[in-house]
């Protein structure tokens, strides 16, 4: 067990590739599961870091209180963005957030990360309508009907297997939406600058399953 009491520089986020990153994020997932996450000098951190910041990821997450993604990925302050939303999908501001990290304050990895039984996923399956939840679901809605030609049984959150192919489902729609709404990540990624992958988070595990 290590502790973390340097923040990233320019120079460290600038040395640093996609794929460097997400092996990063991933040993630290594993830290996480197997008990021997790092421990912080925040109060170090903290200093280090009140003049400016240079993470190297940003990631779009679930609000799900079950899932702290700096915690489940071992991460420390200054080392990732993090944005969230119920349901991890995109809209016009996640999108900005997005370009910002990356194309401004040099982030080199998108990760967007759904997570098992979600419960915005769950409501779309079940076509609740309430309120603005109404709206949010709605961007939802897309990764239930490819899961409804995927999966036998009841289509609707009784049936755990078309909640998680939604989950799965709703994570890569994102990440194509992404790639379709921001020009500036899809050149970004073609030129090798930047990687856009999804995952899945467990409850059950805290472990996170690429896709």
């Amino acid at each position: 067990m290590a502790t973390k009491n340097i923040a990233i520089t320019k120079d460290m986020q600038a040395a640093l590739t996609p794929s460097a990153v997400l092996q990063d994020l991933l040993e630290g997932n594993n830290r996480f599961t197997s008990g021997s996450s790092d421990t912080l000098d925040n109060a170090s951190l903290i200093s280090q870091t009140t003049g400016g910041q240079f993470p190297k990821a940003v990631i779009l997450s679930c609000i799900d209180s079950r899932v702290p993604v700096e915690t489940v990925f071992d991460q420390a302050i200054g080392d990732i963005f993090v944005a969230r939303v119920a349901g991890n999908f995109e809209n016009t501001d996640i999108l900005g957030s997005m370009e910002y990290s990356c194309k401004v304050a040099g982030s080199k990895l998108v990760l967007v990360l759904g997570h098992e039984a979600c419960g915005a996923v769950k409501a779309a399956c079940d076509g609740v309508e309430l309120g603005n939840i109404t709206a949010l679901l709605s961007n939802i809605l897309p990764a239930v009907k490819v899961s409804s030609d995927q999966v036998d049984g009841e289509l609707n959150s009784s049936n755990s297997t078309f909640v998680a192919k939604t989950v799965e489902n709703n994570v890569k729609l994102t990440i194509e939406r992404i790639r379709e709404k921001s020009p500036i990540l899809k050149e970004m990624e073609a030129n090798g600058e930047i990687e856009i992958v999804g995952g899945v988070y467990s409850l059950q595990t805290g472990k996170v399953e690429m896709l």
